[in-house]
């Protein structure tokens, strides 16, 4: 069974997208086999794997909606053994006419299901938002990665969210685990991130990654190059910071 992770915060600017197509990445890089769905209507994750979705002849919208088999929606990147089933404009559309689709919220869920043989890890890159597409992406997910911007609002809205996907758990008799909270845009000199790593791992404990990714302009730079940071500059910070999250994951994926 693969190992599905779908990383989600409805607050913007996080560095999700960049956290799931960076760790798509390493994960890939130790051999594994992956798979990244881009569930958010602004395709950030396919642009950043250099992917234009105007050019392409199907997204996961036609799969949601269209009944398009997901295997004709997979597209591989440039690096082996990583895939990504990419996104477009007219997923947003998808939201509205889920509403009157009979079990809307398992439709992501049953896509996965089709193609998860194939792969080790599956991640799921959902829009900062809490509508019917992150729902679908929490549903389809067995564990999340939330990653949280070392900033005073950092943990605001955290709450919300969690309560959120204790709704999911409820009401869609859905096993959800939280994989780990992931520290994003850490900045070592400024006393504010040391704050509130501190303040994380005290409300958190034991569910908060060794791991943490610092502000990095190369992270920045990569998807204008439609590159990740192991193909864009795979010695700086940032490249050693998802490479060791890569690591940590797997290793306590070993240890289960």
């Amino acid at each position: 069974m693969p190992k599905i992770i779908g990383l989600v915060n409805q607050k913007g600017g996080v560095g999700k997208t960049t956290s799931a197509v960076n760790l798509a990445a390493y994960l890939a890089a130790f051999g594994k086999h992956v798979l990244l769905i881009d569930i958010d209507p602004q395709a950030n994750a396919t642009s950043g794997v250099g992917i234009s979705f105007s050019k392409l002849p199907f997204n996961l919208y036609h799969s949601l909606i269209g009944g398009i088999l997901p295997e004709d929606v997979i597209r591989r990147t440039k690096l082996f053994g990583y895939d990504i089933m990419p996104s477009g404009p007219d997923l947003a559309g998808a939201a509205v006419e889920l509403v009157y689709v009979k079990d809307r919220e398992f439709k992501l869920k049953d896509i996965v299901d089709k193609v998860g043989r194939n792969y080790d890890y599956i991640l799921i890159d959902c829009p900062p938002s809490l509508g019917l597409l992150t729902i679908n992406g929490l549903v389809a997910a067995r564990e999340l990665i939330i990653p949280v911007q070392c900033e005073y609002y950092a943990l605001e809205g955290l709450s919300h969210l969690l309560n959120t996907i204790s709704l999911v758990k409820e009401n869609l008799e859905k096993r959800l685990k939280i994989k780990g909270a992931l520290l994003t845009m850490y900045d070592r000199r400024n006393k504010l991130s040391q704050e509130v790593k501190k303040e994380m791992v005290r409300n958190f404990p034991g569910y908060v990654f060794d791991t943490v990714i610092p502000r990095c302009i190369k992270l920045a730079e990569a998807p204008s190059f439609g590159k990740t940071i192991l193909q864009h500059s795979p010695d700086s910070e940032g490249a050693i910071a998802y490479r060791s999250l890569a690591e940590e994951i797997i290793s306590l994926d070993n240890k289960k």
